[in-house]
């Protein structure tokens, strides 16, 4: 008989294995390879952060884009500055956060990867362009946990989900971390977010600033998910 605290433990080893797997991804430098699908992936998630953010706000998602080297960015029109800009490198912590949340608590990760598929899908056609990058991939890593869903098992399942949510989530804090130390540099003509935050919304505050209120924003709602998924559960 399979019980919730067996489920739990199921949950809690592979978390642990996710970890395991990202500690040596980053540090066996031959192996830095596999990091690219998941920086596009977080780049995705961070663009449709924007988008999502301008609708909530009133605005317009246009489009996306995602680069070879990881790097994208999102075309909006009206909604709030002040919530679209933050929400890049905030969306990709919470996505971690939610998805850290619902492989521990939710115990059906088949259904959790057919959702997350045919969602990133939609996202991709809708707003990534034709035959762009940002479409392809998109509909690639949609269609491969749509894949996942249907014919992998349980514990396959639960461990690319949190592979996927231990990446994102660290990533988007690693960014912000990042962008506190280059927070007035530029691509181009394309200002990264905490240079156009302090120019379109707060100018009296300096953008290394507005860069160190987000990632500690990025920790909280990281820490606020480990706390709900794997102590609090284990003190009941």
């Amino acid at each position: 008989m399979v019980t919730r605290t067996s489920l739990r433990r199921r949950a809690l080893w592979m978390s642990g294995l996710a970890l395991v797997i990202v500690f040596i991804i980053w540090n066996v430098p031959q192996l830095n390879v596999l990091m690219f699908p998941f920086r596009l992936f977080v780049t995705f998630v961070h663009e449709a952060g924007h988008g999502l953010a301008a609708i909530l706000s009133g605005g317009r998602f246009i489009s996306f884009t995602i680069n070879a080297n990881g790097s994208g960015f999102a075309t909006t029109a009206g909604g709030n500055p002040a919530l679209i800009l933050p929400a890049g490198y905030l969306s990709a912590a919470l996505f971690g956060a939610i998805l850290f949340y619902l492989a521990h608590r939710v115990p059906y990760p088949r259904h959790i990867s057919l959702v997350l598929g045919a969602l990133v899908m939609v996202i991709a056609v809708a707003f990534g362009g034709l035959l762009s990058l940002a479409t392809l991939f998109g509909a690639a890593i949609g269609l491969a946990l749509i894949v996942l869903g249907l014919k992998g098992s349980y514990d396959a399942n639960l461990l690319t989900l949190n592979l996927l949510a231990v990446l994102t989530g660290l990533n988007g804090v690693l960014d912000l971390l990042y962008l506190v130390g280059s927070s007035h540099a530029t691509v181009g003509r394309v200002r990264n977010d905490a240079l156009a935050f302090q120019q379109e919304v707060m100018p009296l505050v300096p953008a290394p600033v507005w860069a160190f209120i987000w990632a500690a924003l990025a920790l909280i709602i990281l820490g606020i998910a480990v706390y709900y998924s794997i102590i609090h559960p284990w003190r009941r």
